[in-house]
C-alpha cells in the first residue's frame, strides 16, 4: 500500500523566530512581505485599513518568519490611484492614520527585529500636489511649469496632443490645459497623474529631500515605482506601439521608458542612503529586459535590488521557469547584485488564480464573471509548488499579502464596485487590479473576516475567504499558512538565501536544482517523477505531492 508523506511530518519542531540580520548587506537574502495598506487589517473601524491595523498585526507577520514588510503609499492623496497619486510626499494620509502613527509602527516592525521599506512614487505627483496647482496657475515657460512635461499641441491650432503617445491606464497619455496657453501635459498614467520633469535640477533636489526625510525617520529603505520611467527622449518623439504594453521579453519598449540617463538620478539617491547607517537599500519596480538592462539598475553605486519580473511573468512552465533563474543569476552575478523573486503583487492577478487557468502561463489583466473561472484547488497546489520552488533561491523574495493563505482573485466583483482607473478609463476593456486587493481575512466566523472592529469592507470578499482566514489555517498542518512558516524557518536555518544554486540535470517538465546540500525538485508536468533514493524530505509543497518515492504532479519539495 502506498504510503503519503504528510507536510505535518516534516515540519521543524521549533517555533518561527523574527527575521532580524545581525549581518550587514540584510536585503541580500531578506524575504520582504508586501502591505497594501487599505486592504491589510483596519484598526478603527472605517472598512479602510490603516497604520493603527498594520502595527496591531506585526506579530503575526514576525511569526510567519518574514525580514522586512515593504508598504504601499500612505501619503496624502486623492486616492485617484490607490495613493499612488501623492499630494504630499512628507505626510499620511488621515485615511491611513498620523505620522504619530507611522513612527509607532516603524517602532513596533523594529522591536520585532523587522525592517521597514516604503514606497517612493516619483515618476508622477497628484494633480492635487502644491507644485501642478502652480504651474497650472502660472503661464507657459514659467519655472512652476518647468517642473513638469508642458508641450505645445499639434495641429492648426494646437489642439492636438504633442505626440501620440498612450497612457497606461488607457487612452491618450496628454490632457489640454484649459487656459490661454492651450498647453498639454504628460500623463503616462491617469490624468490626475502628470508626469514630473527629471531633467529640472529642482526635481532631483526635492526627491533627495524626501528621501532623507524618512530616512531621518528611521526607515531601512525604498520600493521606487515605475523607476524605468523618470527619463524620456529629450524629443518625446511618436511611438508607434502601446505605453503600457509588455512586449516579447517581459519589459516595457519606446522612447519613455529605460533611457540611458535615469541612472544618474540613482546614482545620487545611492550617495543620499550612504549618509545614514544601517545598510538603507533601494528597490527599482523596473518592468525592463532583458536581464542585462535590468542589472544596470543594481551595479555597486545605484541599487540594491530590482524586481526580477521575468520570474513572475514566465507561469506554470518548467522551462520558462529554468532560463529564467538561470539568467536573472547569471547577470546579477555580473554585477554583484542580488537577485529577488516574486510571484505576486498588487498590480497582477494573485498566482493562485493564473495557475488555475487552463493556460496556466496566461498573463490576464484582471479576471471577471464573464472570463474563465480559475480551478482553485489546482491553482492553489500549483502556487504552492511554486511558492516551495521560490523560498529556495538564492537572493531576496518578496511575498504578497495574503498568498500565505492561499488567497484567489476575487473574480466576481461587480463593475460599479471597482475602483481600478485603469478599469473606468478602458471602460472595462481591462478589468483591472480590484480582484488582488480585497481586503484580508483574519477571522472566518466574523463580519467582515475580522478585517476590522466594524465588519466593514471597502471591497466586498468573496465567501471562500471564510475557510481561507488567519485563524482557520493557524495550526493546520496542511494549511498554506502553516506551509510558509516551515518553509521560511527552513530557509533561514539553512541560509538558502546567500547560497550558491546549480541546477542538476533536468529536461522537459521537472525543475531540479541544488542549493546549500537541499536538492529541490518540482514537478510541473502530468505524470509522476521518481524520486532519488537514500534522501530525506525536508519539505514538501503537499500532503499529496510526494507517494511511494514519486513526486506527483504539480507537487515539489526539499530534500537532503
Amino acid at each position: 500500500m502506498r504510503r503519503r508523506i504528510s507536510v505535518a511530518e516534516t515540519a521543524p519542531t521549533q517555533p518561527g523566530t523574527t527575521g532580524s540580520f545581525t549581518t550587514g548587506e540584510w536585503w541580500r537574502d531578506a524575504v520582504i512581505y508586501q502591505v497594501y495598506p487599505r486592504s491589510f487589517a483596519d484598526g478603527d473601524g472605517d472598512g479602510m485599513g490603516d497604520l493603527r491595523g498594520i502595527e496591531e498585526r506585526l506579530g503575526y507577520l514576525s511569526e510567519l518568519g518574514i525580514d522586512a514588510v515593504w508598504l504601499s503609499p500612505f501619503y496624502r492623496s486623492p486616492q485617484a490611484d490607490g495613493g499612488y497619486d501623492v499630494a504630499d510626499y512628507r505626510d499620511v494620509d488621515p485615511l491611513f492614520g498620523t505620522l504619530a502613527d507611522f513612527d509607532r509602527m516603524l517602532q513596533t516592525a523594529h522591536e520585532l527585529g523587522l525592517k521597514v521599506i516604503v514606497d517612493i512614487v516619483p515618476n508622477h505627483t497628484s494633480s492635487a500636489h502644491p507644485w501642478f496647482v502652480e504651474a497650472l496657475e502660472s503661464p507657459s515657460g514659467s519655472p512652476e511649469r518647468a517642473r513638469y512635461l508642458f508641450r505645445t499641441g499639434t495641429g492648426a491650432a494646437g489642439e492636438l496632443p504633442p505626440n501620440n503617445w498612450s497612457s497606461v491606464f488607457g487612452g491618450s497619455a496628454w490632457s489640454r490645459v484649459n487656459d490661454a496657453s492651450g498647453e498639454w501635459y504628460l500623463h503616462l498614467f491617469d490624468t490626475s497623474q502628470p508626469d514630473l520633469n527629471w531633467r529640472n535640477p529642482e526635481v532631483v533636489d526635492e526627491f533627495k529631500s524626501i528621501l532623507a526625510f524618512w530616512a531621518e525617520r528611521g526607515v531601512d529603505g525604498f520600493r521606487v515605482d515605475v523607476a524605468h520611467g523618470l527619463i524620456k527622449h529629450d524629443e518625446l518623439p511618436d511611438f508607434e506601439g502601446i505605453t503600457g504594453e509588455m512586449l516579447e521579453g517581459g519589459g516595457n519598449r519606446g522612447p519613455m521608458w529605460d533611457q540611458d540617463d535615469v541612472h544618474e538620478i540613482y546614482r545620487g539617491w545611492n550617495e543620499v542612503l550612504k549618509a545614514f547607517d544601517g545598510d538603507r537599500m533601494l528597490v527599482a519596480e523596473a518592468w525592463v529586459a532583458p536581464a542585462e538592462r535590468l542589472s544596470r539598475y543594481v551595479r555597486a553605486d545605484e541599487m540594491q535590488q530590482a524586481f526580477n519580473f521575468d520570474f513572475m511573468t514566465v507561469g506554470w512552465n518548467a522551462g520558462r521557469m529554468r532560463d529564467s533563474i538561470q539568467s536573472a543569476l547569471a547577470t546579477n552575478r555580473a554585477v554583484g547584485a542580488t537577485t529577488t523573486w516574486v510571484l505576486s503583487n498588487h498590480d497582477v492577478v494573485r498566482h493562485a488564480s493564473r495557475f488555475g487557468l487552463s493556460d496556466p502561463s496566461a498573463w490576464p489583466k484582471g479576471i471577471s464573471a464573464t472570463d474563465e473561472q480559475p480551478d482553485s484547488a489546482l491553482g492553489v497546489a500549483r502556487a504552492r509548488a511554486a511558492t516551495v520552488v521560490m523560498l529556495a533561491l538564492p537572493g531576496s523574495a518578496y511575498l504578497y499579502q495574503g498568498e500565505e493563505l492561499g488567497l484567489p482573485e476575487h473574480t466576481t466583483l461587480e463593475a460599479e464596485l471597482r475602483q481600478d482607473p485603469n478599469f473606468w478609463r478602458t471602460a472595462g476593456v481591462d478589468i483591472g487590479r480590484d480582484g488582488c486587493r480585497v481586503p484580508l481575512p483574519w477571522k472566518g466566523d466574523a463580519p467582515g473576516f475580522g478585517f476590522g472592529p466594524s465588519g466593514s469592507t471597502w471591497l466586498p470578499q468573496p465567501a471562500s475567504y471564510s475557510e481561507l482566514a488567519a485563524d482557520r489555517q493557524d495550526g493546520d498542518p496542511l494549511s498554506t499558512l502553516e506551509l510558509y512558516r516551515r518553509a521560511l524557518l527552513l530557509r533561514r536555518e539553512l541560509q538558502l538565501g546567500r547560497a550558491e544554486l546549480s541546477f542538476n540535470a533536468s529536461t522537459g517538465d521537472t525543475l531540479d536544482f541544488t542549493v546549500a546540500g537541499v536538492r529541490v525538485l518540482a514537478n510541473l508536468g502530468a505524470e509522476p517523477v521518481e524520486l532519488p533514493s537514500h534522501h530525506e524530505v525536508l519539505l514538501v509543497s503537499d500532503d499529496a505531492a510526494v507517494d511511494a518515492g514519486q513526486l506527483n504532479s504539480n507537487g515539489s519539495v526539499w530534500l537532503r
